[in-house]
């Protein structure tokens, strides 16, 4: 179902509506083999960048789309209603493009930030770790200084897209403590780095998630972004923002499963009437809906605080809380409303209730996301 959406002006709305044709003709087409398969969709990324929706909340004058960031995560959130892997990776690389947009040199930008923006490059971020997940100070990846640059030894886990990225925003350690950490703009393709076999994820499967292993890999001394040790400042500026981008991708997979859910509901009889007609799964129905609709008001208000140059850090958190939540308890009552079917493959709810589980835990778990609010407090 088309969402009726308050846009700030007419572009906006064409633009969504550009997006929901492609995400129906090159998405919801593909979804299923792919997934089922656990096969890339090689070339998608390369259409989605040609039209323009892998650089949306970029200024025009670096080459991207100089939307408002409430315009580019309703995209997102359309994205995901129809294929919730392909938009956690254009998240992913929104996220990715991040610290070198705000920390990077003039000259950094223009070399490298337009064909990111395009969708020439694909980026991953690589912040976690085996042994440091929530815990990002506690990373051990070390970034040695070296006369040609800087040596990379260590392990980086969990990346989005790995193996397969043009580029990742790497954090490593070039010092002790939380201010020893740094952030580089690593390319995809060096000596000395390699990647893991791809996670057997629960969901999102047509995306790897790998860990990529550095073995005394050189960077180029330019490839560092902003300053030695202002990696974690870095790391959680461009967070904030990612945790939006989750918060969207979960919204729009759980209005994916409630537009199932009443779908069949409609059509389902039961004693002689629609199932939807029995007031005990309308009522059901009833809260998936008011949870949808909350999870977008949520990240509609932080990202509003965001275009506005507010702050929106506590909002971020709730957000990504609020709209992962729901996403989970809409997704795992669609599955309800389907009763047995709805255990099984023949039907997507099933799928959506896989990949929600997820959204509650990447990008700062869910927990994390209780605690960066409470220090808010």
């Amino acid at each position: 179902m088309a969402v009726s959406r308050l846009l700030p002006n007419q572009d906006a709305h064409d633009l969504l509506d550009l997006t929901r044709t492609l995400a129906d003709k090159e998405l919801a087409t593909r979804v299923e083999e792919h997934e089922r398969a656990e096969t890339y969709p090689t070339g998608l990324f390369t259409k989605l960048g040609e039209v323009g929706l892998l650089g949306l909340a970029y200024p025009e004058e670096l080459g991207g789309g100089g939307q408002p960031y409430e315009v580019y995560l309703q995209v997102l959130e359309e994205l995901a209603a129809r294929w919730a892997a392909v938009a956690v990776a254009v998240s992913v690389h929104t996220l990715a493009c991040f610290p070198l947009k705000q920390y990077g040199t003039p000259e950094q930008i223009d070399r490298w930030l337009p064909d990111m923006l395009a969708g020439r490059q694909i980026g991953g971020y690589s912040l976690s770790e085996p042994q440091a997940g929530s815990d990002a100070g506690a990373l051990t990846c070390k970034a040695e200084k070296v006369e040609n640059g800087y040596r990379i030894t260590g392990t980086k886990a969990w990346i989005t897209h790995g193996g397969i990225a043009d580029f990742y925003a790497l954090f490593a350690r070039t010092g002790e403590g939380n201010r020893g950490i740094s952030c580089f703009l690593a390319p995809g393709a060096v000596d000395g780095l390699t990647f893991g076999r791809p996670e057997e994820k629960m969901g999102l499967h047509a995306i790897p998630t790998t860990t990529a292993h550095w073995d005394g890999a050189i960077l180029e001394p330019d490839r560092l972004l902003g300053t030695e040790g202002q990696g974690l400042q870095i790391a959680f500026s461009a967070l904030d923002s990612g945790r939006l981008g989750i918060a969207a991708c979960a919204t729009g997979l759980a209005q994916a499963a409630l537009d199932a859910a009443v779908a069949y509901a409609k059509e389902r009889t039961t004693f002689g009437r629609k199932i939807i007609d029995h007031q005990g799964l309308a009522f059901v129905l009833a809260d998936m809906a008011a949870a949808v609709d909350a999870a977008r008001a949520t990240y509609l208000d932080a990202a509003r605080r965001r275009d506005a140059d507010l702050p929106y850090s506590r909002q971020a958190s709730v957000a990504k809380l609020v709209a992962t939540d729901a996403a989970m308890k809409v997704t795992t009552d669609a599955v309800q409303v389907f009763g047995g079917y709805g255990y099984t493959r023949d039907f997507p709810v099933e799928r959506y209730m896989r990949e929600a589980k997820i959204m509650q835990i990447f990008e700062g778990t869910n927990q994390i996301q209780r605690l960066v609010i409470a220090r808010n407090l």
